[in-house]
């Protein structure tokens, strides 16, 4: 008997995400190992991360989160709230997305469907993340040769380092341009171009499709190169 009355408590807290009428986007999946706790659906708005669906979990891994998403932007999943800083970023956008993870490795590599600008991001990731490899061996290098006190080898560290960061600033501005018509690309344009000139930025938002300009990353990617050409005035 206890077990039943268990079993159905967590029913019906599994149901307390309630999707709203107009929700039209669905994330549902299951954290494995995440036996007792409570998942939160978070995105930022303005410059604070609110919660905006949320769903205890008891006995049972699998959830179902929902939201009303205008145009895709970035979600985050997190877990017993602002307590650790695991969490799980992805793509969100109409439709139904699945989040496949397990509690003891939480965000490190969680498995997302569903979602085509998260499709498109990891993409992108898997690339950057070689440059990111690279830089790193830079450094160690530069810390070599500073032990060193080897004022060649360092100008040379330096010059793979310009070279790395000019590669890096091509291979993303290619790959917001040749992703145009999807959120990612504005996005890409104001996280990961920060070192681009202005004329690069002005390349990628030009070349965004009328429908993303009109998104909420469209909008914020017009607004963030208007600031930069305000401070270069």
């Amino acid at each position: 008997m206890r077990n039943l009355i268990q079993l159905f408590v967590a029913g019906i807290l599994l149901y307390s995400c309630s999707s709203g009428p107009d929700n039209n986007m669905f994330v549902s999946g299951e954290i494995t190992g995440l036996k007792k706790g409570k998942l939160y659906l978070q995105k930022m708005q303005d410059t604070v991360l609110v919660s905006v669906d949320s769903v205890a979990l008891l006995g049972n891994s699998k959830f179902e989160l929902s939201d009303y998403v205008s145009s895709p932007v970035l979600y985050y999943l997190t877990f017993d709230g602002n307590t650790t800083d695991k969490r799980i970023l992805f793509f969100g956008e109409e439709g139904n997305i699945s989040i496949q993870d397990n509690v003891e490795k939480f965000g490190l590599n969680p498995e997302i469907k569903g979602s085509a600008n998260q499709e498109k991001l990891d993409k992108f990731n898997e690339v950057n993340q070689q440059f990111n490899s690279q830089r790193l061996d830079l450094i160690k290098e530069e810390l070599e040769a500073k032990q060193k006190e080897d004022q060649k080898a360092l100008e040379g560290v330096q010059k793979k380092y310009q070279s790395l960061q000019r590669r890096r600033v091509l291979y993303v501005t290619n790959y917001a341009l040749s992703n145009s018509d999807s959120e990612v690309a504005p996005y890409l344009g104001m996280t990961e171009m920060y070192n681009a000139n202005i004329k690069l930025l002005d390349t990628v938002y030009n070349s965004l499709s009328e429908r993303v300009k009109a998104s909420d990353y469209g909008k914020r990617f017009k607004n963030y190169i208007a600031e930069i050409k305000s401070t270069e005035k």
